[in-house]
């Protein structure tokens, strides 16, 4: 066992492509880092998360003589816990690996704001492949959220609800109900299609399909003054910005200074989306700050780990955090 005495912490970022898994001591020191597949219940069940916790937990761990009984606090991070009701298999899952520490639980959302804020509350705003908003109230007493469903409860715009609309727009163009585009030319070039008729044929007989990097040639139609692409990137500003709204609302934070955290790769994409989400999101809480979260968000999950074993997180043990992941190739620049 190494070092009589010394306790740890694991933090943990469950998402629907990979897991994350960091291990720290009680410093704020990162002394191991892991990696695995996806972890969401939603696609790969309870027995998969349990597998890609444990098989990330064991790179972590390899060569420390660090002990399951060592760790103390354990903050998960989980795509796919999006429902009271889905907690209990969580908390099943997780208690299959053996560990005896105090775990917490929040949506891979909630990341964002503890990685993000130093107060450790606000909002955080995800657009990368999907979308999704939560909030957390000054005393953490009151907790927004949106669905995360994405298009089938309304809400965007990830990279695969502003897709989804672009292929109504170039749909639009090829039907006249609305103007030419650059867009038809870049997406029947990009499939390999003869032309849009077929481009439009091919997506309904699906011999066509699209993938979420096809989103950058709407940032690339914008950049050459596209209207159709201007206007596309303001709509997904203005739905990010509503679905912040909508969590502020939720916690009523509306006349308070805070952080909305922005989260995912969209947010690279244009600063038009930053924009548009600043304007609408003042238009309801004026004294608003937008910020990029610039460090990997299973940090965040490290933080919730720690605290929920009862240690204040202060400023060098946040330093200590951030320097140590920042070494750390693996997860690269932040989110995704």
């Amino acid at each position: 066992m190494k070092g009589d005495g010394m306790v740890y912490f694991l933090g943990v970022d469950v998402g629907g492509t990979k897991t994350h898994l960091v291990l720290a001591d009680e410093n704020g020191r990162v002394v191991g880092f892991g990696a695995s597949g996806p972890g969401n219940p939603d696609s790969v069940g309870h027995d998969g998360l349990a597998s890609a916790i444990l098989d990330a937990y064991r790179e972590s761990v390899s060569g420390t003589g660090i002990a399951k009984s060592q760790v103390i606090g354990i903050g998960l991070g989980v795509a796919g816990y999006d429902w009271p009701e889905d907690l209990d298999g969580i908390l099943r899952a997780v208690g299959v690996l053996g560990f005896e520490a105090n775990v917490a639980v929040v949506n891979d959302t909630v990341l964002g704001i503890l990685a993000g804020t130093e107060e450790g509350w606000g909002v955080a705003v995800v657009s990368g492949t999907g979308c999704n908003a939560w909030g957390w109230a000054e005393d953490r007493s009151k907790i927004g959220r949106v669905t995360g469903a994405g298009t089938f409860m309304g809400e965007g715009a990830g990279a695969s609800e502003l897709l989804a609309r672009t292929v109504q727009m170039i749909a639009y163009s090829w039907t006249l109900r609305g103007p030419k585009t650059l867009l038809a030319d870049l997406f029947v070039e990009e499939v390999g299609a003869k032309d849009l008729e077929d481009f439009l044929a091919g997506l309904v007989r699906r011999r066509y399909h699209l993938d979420g990097s096809m989103v950058l040639l709407v940032f690339q139609a914008a950049r050459e003054g596209d209207q159709v692409a201007l206007d596309l990137l303001h709509w997904a500003g203005r739905e990010l910005g509503d679905l912040a709204n909508a969590v502020i609302r939720q916690i009523g934070i509306q006349d308070q200074e805070f952080d909305v955290v922005l989260v995912g790769s969209m947010y690279n994409g244009s600063p038009i989306l930053q924009q548009e989400m600043e304007r609408k999101i003042r238009s309801l809480a004026p004294k608003v700050r937008l910020k990029r979260l610039r460090v990997p968000p299973v940090l965040g999950a490290v933080i919730l780990g720690m605290e929920k074993a009862g240690v204040r997180i202060t400023p060098e043990i946040r330093r200590n955090l951030e320097e140590s992941l920042a070494e750390e190739e693996a997860f690269g620049e932040a989110p995704v």
